[in-house]
């Protein structure tokens, strides 16, 4: 598999040159050169596999034979350790709990699967240590921090909003010896995002030491989201169709629009879900954009759900990718 550039102007690369690289020289995102649907018995074998199978299988397709099959196996069955069960709510509405990792945050999932795929590709390079930035508004520096945590080869920048992230939040993430350095930003998780871009985007710096991103922006944080709407669709007592036996539906909460762009990849590869339903507060820049067709990101509106307080979200680049 190799991955190119949103933006078109950087030949096709690597896996691990995608993780490591971030976003795209040329200033896009990395996604996928192609998105090959599953067969029919591909799903039928997915529907009965237990998450860890599942994540080995779609690794497989969506990461290519670059990490070792044996490799790959083993990476998710220890990221994957934690319950991701589909709860019902009544007839026809289910709850898929992402919440049952080590940090309680649904970026758990692919924070762990991200930290061992990118330890593992370093070893293989060979690599001098990387230092991987993340801007967080809560959740995500929390889960990179532990994901990451005394893992050789990589040291971890977190960049919060001063007094924007709830105290268990905080402390999740500026507890940690070692490695992980947590840095309090006076502004918005908007203004946190805009001092990672401008790390990547320093060429001197990035000669000096290499940088990696573990927000959503890095490939390798948005693909292992793709299992588990895979495995919330495995779960449904009779898929495609949920209990009620209408079609699928997902309403995904979203900020940077990373989880949503995951259900759309899975989408074209084969998950049989008739529509998504993007879910946002009052920073509601992409519903805008689909109601007028024109794309305004502005500054970003605090809500009591500030992990969904994105005012310039990340991934609307990769959305207009998989539909231009």
């Amino acid at each position: 598999m190799r991955f190119v550039s949103t933006a078109g102007k950087t030949s096709p690369t690597t896996l691990a040159e995608a993780l490591l690289e971030g976003p795209a020289p040329d200033g896009g995102l990395f996604v996928p050169e192609r998105l090959e649907p599953l067969s029919a018995g591909d799903l039928a074998l997915l529907q009965l596999m237990p998450l860890t199978g599942m994540a080995a299988i779609l690794g497989r397709r969506l990461y290519g034979s670059e990490i070792p099959e044996e490799d790959l196996a083993d990476l998710v069955e220890d990221a994957l350790d934690f319950p991701i069960p589909l709860t019902p709510i009544e007839p026809g509405i289910h709850c898929l709990e992402l919440f049952h990792g080590p940090t309680l945050a649904f970026k758990d999932v692919a924070s762990r699967v991200m930290a061992r795929l990118m330890a593992r590709l370093v070893t293989i390079a060979g690599d001098t240590e990387t230092t991987v930035i993340v801007a967080t508004s809560g959740d995500t520096g929390s889960a990179v921090a532990h994901a990451f945590s005394g893992v050789a080869g990589f040291q971890v920048c977190v960049l919060y909003p001063d007094g924007l992230v709830t105290e268990a939040q905080r402390r999740l993430f500026t507890t940690l010896d070692g490695n992980v350095t947590a840095v309090a930003v006076e502004g918005t998780f908007d203004d946190c995002q805009s001092l990672a871009r401008d790390a990547f985007a320093d060429g001197e710096l990035r000669q000096e030491r290499p940088l990696a991103s573990a927000n959503s922006i890095n490939i390798g944080r948005l693909l292992p989201q793709v299992f588990y709407y895979f495995h919330a669709w495995a779960q449904l007592p009779s898929p495609p169709f949920d209990d009620a036996g209408e079609p699928l539906v997902f309403s995904t909460p979203s900020g940077n629009f990373g989880n949503l762009t995951a259900g759309l990849i899975a989408k074209r590869i084969g998950l049989p879900v008739s529509r998504f339903v993007a879910a946002t507060n009052v920073n509601d820049v992409v519903p805008a954009y689909l109601r007028s067709g024109d794309y305004a990101p502005r500054g970003s509106v605090a809500t009591i759900s500030n992990a969904m307080d994105v005012g310039n979200p990340s991934n609307f680049a990769r959305l207009v990718h998989l539909y231009s």
